[in-house]
Formats: C-alpha cells, sequence, structure tokens
C-alpha cells in the first residue's frame, strides 16, 4: 500500500472525453396478457411459437438531456392462440458530452438500449414466471445489427446481400 493518491483529472483533460450518464430508468409502458389462462398452463401442451419485436427510440429534450426508449415485446401462439403478450417500453434518461453530431444517433441507438436491456428482459422474465409460465429470457440483443438492418431498411438497400 502507498500512502499517495492518484492526481484528480483536470476539467481541461476530461474536456475531450466523451460519457454516457444514465440519469434515470423508468417503465414508460407494461402489458401482460394471458388470456387462455389457466389452460394455457397445462402440462404437456406444444412448445408455443414465439414471435418477439424490438424497437428503439430516442429524442432531444430542450435541456441538453436525452429520452432513450427500448420497447421489447413477445407474443407466443399455440395453433394460432395467443398463449401469452408482453411487452415493456423501459426508458432511460441519458447525459451524453464528447460525442460529434454524426455519432450521437448510433449512441443513442445503439449504446444507450445496452444499457436499459437487461432491466427490460428481467422485467419480462419476471411477468411470465408470475403468469405461470417458465421465465421468458430474451436473448441478448445486437443492437448494431438492428440499427444497420433499420437504416439500410429507410434506405431502400436490400439487407443481407453483400
Amino acid at each position: 500500500m502507498t500512502d499517495t493518491t492518484a492526481p484528480e483529472a483536470t476539467s481541461e483533460e476530461t474536456a475531450g472525453q466523451s460519457g454516457i450518464r444514465i440519469l434515470a430508468q423508468f417503465v414508460r409502458d407494461f402489458s401482460f396478457e394471458n388470456p387462455l389462462a389457466p389452460d394455457s398452463l397445462r402440462a404437456g401442451a406444444a412448445q408455443p411459437a414465439i414471435d418477439m419485436g424490438v424497437e428503439m427510440n430516442a429524442r432531444g429534450r430542450p435541456d441538453g438531456l436525452f429520452e432513450v426508449d427500448l420497447k421489447l415485446s413477445a407474443r407466443a401462439l399455440r395453433d394460432e392462440q395467443a398463449v401469452f403478450h408482453v411487452e415493456v417500453v423501459y426508458g432511460g434518461l441519458f447525459h451524453i458530452e464528447g460525442v460529434s453530431e454524426a455519432d450521437l444517433e448510433p449512441v443513442l441507438l445503439i449504446e444507450c438500449p445496452r444499457f436499459l436491456f437487461p432491466y427490460a428482459r428481467r422485467l419480462i422474465s419476471d411477468v411470465t414466471a408470475e403468469g405461470g409460465f417458465p421465465p421468458f429470457l430474451i436473448d441478448p440483443i445486437d443492437f448494431a445489427g438492428v440499427y444497420a438492418a433499420r437504416k439500410a431498411q429507410a434506405e431502400g438497400q436490400v439487407v443481407g446481400n453483400a
């Protein structure tokens, strides 16, 4: 051990650094439907087909902060009947500094959702378990891939072809 302490960075040293700070996280909207309960909980029933949806939205605020929403939805169908439907819009309030205007959109729609995802994933897992199903754990999401695909789609490009 040493008695010396590391020098603190001056404002001039930190001025060129970029950073993302999460100021708040919150559930903006949350819904769970189990329309066939208790019949949907029968043991031995066939595995349902799961349809997943992912959306990311961001907007600037007059105070210079950014609101980012991550919307995750999952619908389970068995024999063309809804077994469950869950949807969560999980939001965050972010302070972003040192990021160029050209890099701001990818930061808001890739990096910020990466911070929010584990919390939204846990909500879905918990509510499906409380609904009587095994916990539904969403696989990690490649937000950069989703962003690139949506950007290419918006520009009219074919996604997946080199």
